[in-house]
């Protein structure tokens, strides 16, 4: 289900005790048996091969999900101080999103509503009160109003009203930024429920920092990427010769507690040898032995490990094609120079991880199934999650296309 890394390294001096995460997070918890008492389910799951490599069906995804329903733009630790601005590319689409002085978050097209320009070019923060376009200078605030325009007496008729920058529903919760890529959908933000928001928020999403980030460019369909972020059967096998040799023990075939909140997926799964005993004391720091995993409808990971959270925001662009936008938060940036040591290795051992091992195997299986060799896809009992997270994908797009008869 998970890749734990840096968990043997030199530790920072904090921790995460039971009583701080949520209620439900603790109920379910406390509901683990030992791992060696869980059986993995027998169960009879498969999925078109039309699923991951039809143009028609990516087409519908786009347009009944990802183009109008909400999708993670950005963890908020990517954009923390009121008065900044960040270009986005990842969904394919050019977006700017902006904090103002009061802190709130607002996504914008990257476009100058004179010529269509792009306003920002490049992806790094800015720290700017307001944003001017680099053709003719009009300028914009931070709340999308054109406050700006060089000659404006030359325009006749001509109300800067009239020409504010083209806003996207948003909405900051659960330390995610979410945004619906349709400037004329409805702003319904109701997939993203207050249980998901309180689990992120206990996890540390609204107060923790960002210490690195990567892109990936992955050559599979978005789903393959997803795909082995749902399950734990891949582990002693694919990771065999990365994080394998830190001990098959800790790294078992683990059948994670499953449940599905809406279209999301929560998956809670014990460490290794893992006993229900300790969770009696206080102390211990709950990260270091039980893992939880979100996947985030439609498209994002959150993954719990000792000392940092992984968050990744799986971006497609085409039937086959998909950017990964990979983020490693902590508790505070890294103080002292064993909690760096800690993060740097851990960061760099990710990267590897995950880009040739997991986001390998997701390209490989892109081209296998693009040759035909096999009808369908199977899932097994250690794959449990991954057909019931598709389960609530389609029951959004088979809503919407009854919605469209």
């Amino acid at each position: 289900m998970s890749d734990d890394i840096g968990a043997t390294a030199q530790k920072p001096r904090y921790g995460a005790p039971l009583a701080s995460l949520s209620p439900s997070q603790i109920a379910a918890i406390r509901s683990l048996p030992s791992n060696r008492d869980v059986k993995p389910p027998v169960i009879h799951e498969r999925r078109p091969v039309g699923n991951f490599v039809s143009d028609a069906y990516w087409s519908r995804e786009r347009e009944t999900i990802f183009r109008n329903k909400p999708v993670a733009v950005i963890p908020s630790a990517a954009l923390p101080d009121p008065g900044s601005v960040l270009a986005h590319d990842g969904y394919g689409i050019p977006l700017l999103i902006t904090r103002d002085r009061h802190g709130t978050a607002r996504i914008f097209l990257n476009a100058c509503t004179h010529k269509g320009a792009m306003l920002v070019e490049d992806c790094a923060v800015k720290k700017w009160s307001t944003v001017s376009c680099p053709f003719h200078a009009w300028t914009f605030g931070l709340d999308g109003r054109l406050i700006g325009v060089p000659r404006e007496e030359t325009l006749c008729d001509f109300d800067k009203k009239s020409r504010p920058l083209a806003e996207l529903p948003c909405h900051e919760t659960g330390g995610i930024i979410w945004g619906i890529l349709n400037p004329r959908a409805d702003a319904d933000f109701s997939l993203v429920s207050d249980q998901i928001t309180d689990d992120l928020t206990h996890l540390g999403l609204t107060s923790w920092t960002r210490y690195g980030y990567r892109r990936f460019e992955v050559d599979a369909n978005w789903k393959l990427v997803m795909e082995p972020f749902l399950e734990g059967y891949h582990v002693q096998r694919l990771h065999i010769n990365s994080i394998g040799p830190q001990g098959l023990d800790f790294f078992d075939d683990i059948v994670p507690l499953v449940e599905r909140f809406g279209s999301h997926i929560r998956q809670i799964s014990g460490r290794g040898k893992y006993q229900p005993d300790v969770l009696d004391d206080p102390a211990v720091n709950i990260r270091s032995v039980v893992t939880i995993v979100y996947n985030l409808f439609p498209n994002t990971v959150v993954i719990t490990s000792p000392y940092y959270i992984s968050v990744m925001i799986l971006m497609p662009t085409a039937t086959g094609k998909t950017n990964v936008d990979y983020y490693m938060l902590t508790e505070t940036a890294p103080d002292n120079p064993k909690a760096e040591e800690l993060y740097a290795r851990s960061f760099a051992v990710i990267q590897d991880v995950f880009g040739n091992e997991d986001f390998k195997a997701s390209e490989t299986c892109q081209r296998g199934l693009e040759t035909g060799a096999i009808p369908d896809v199977i899932y097994t009992g250690m794959e449990e999650a991954i057909p019931r997270f598709y389960e609530g994908i389609e029951a959004i797009m088979d809503e919407a296309l009854e919605a469209a008869e």
